[in-house]
């Protein structure tokens, strides 16, 4: 074994929380970011999946970290671009396979679409711009205790989807994918955050752009119902953000 691969194998990973490891988009697979490998590698390597933090949670709702993971440092974006797009076309279904998801984390998957410059995303940062449509979400089913994250779950799960917007124009857009971890609305540390942004060049024959768009950090509030959520609670749920966008 590679002596930091060794090393890296000795991190407290067991006691940790989780992050999209890899995608299938377009029939391709695609590695993402790994943060317990990445920084240690030099020159970088390329990916279509920005920097993220760990396998650890976003817990403040004001924070530019909630938009794509990572760790505010000096003010600075707790993330950056990447530098590779993946390709996908509009109407088409993308896979991502979290790493094994801890069975106290309930919560819903959340998906959210923001339309990039005309150059691509590897020099973009929305910052605080209302720029995001959600496109995908899976809350709780009833008052039972199947939720959107249930099936990331069991080892070797079957991963979780989207569908790019059959009608959306052509171009290059990022993607926001979160899981909300509930937990009671009384206890510390409340709700955790686990989003991460990768970067696709949609193709098709579609026009729309969507309207009716959220900035992160600031189209959720710590007192949104869907976030002091008591997941113990048998009551229905309501996932936080705006409406799913629908052609």
């Amino acid at each position: 074994m590679h002596p930091l691969l060794s090393l890296l194998s000795l991190l407290p990973l067991a006691t940790a929380h989780g992050y999209v490891d890899n995608a299938t988009i377009n029939s391709v697979s695609y590695q993402f970011y790994q943060p317990y490998y990445d920084p240690y590698v030099s020159p970088p390597i390329s990916r279509i999946s920005r920097p993220i933090q760990g396998n650890g949670p976003v817990q403040d709702v004001t924070l530019i970290d909630l938009q794509c993971g990572g760790y505010t440092d000096g003010g600075a974006p707790g993330s950056s671009p990447a530098a590779l797009h993946a390709s996908a076309a509009a109407g088409s279904t993308v896979t991502l396979y979290w790493t094994l998801w801890p069975d106290s984390h309930k919560g819903p998957v959340v998906t959210y679409m923001a339309r990039c410059p005309d150059v691509g995303c590897a020099s973009w940062e929305p910052g605080t711009e209302a720029v995001w449509f959600k496109i995908a979400q899976t809350g709780r089913t009833g008052t039972s205790d199947t939720w959107g994250d249930s099936p990331l779950m069991i080892a070797g799960n079957a991963g979780t989807a989207y569908t790019i917007p059959a009608c959306l124009k052509p171009g290059y857009y990022l993607i926001r994918h979160e899981i909300i971890a509930l937990h009671s609305a009384y206890a510390y540390p409340g709700a955790q955050f686990y989003p991460s942004c990768h970067q696709l060049q949609v193709s098709g024959s579609g026009s729309t752009v969507p309207g009716g768009l959220v900035a992160f950090p600031g189209a959720y509030k710590g007192a949104d119902a869907g976030i002091t959520y008591d997941m113990y609670q048998a009551r229905t749920y309501t996932v936080p953000g705006p409406d799913v966008f629908s052609c």
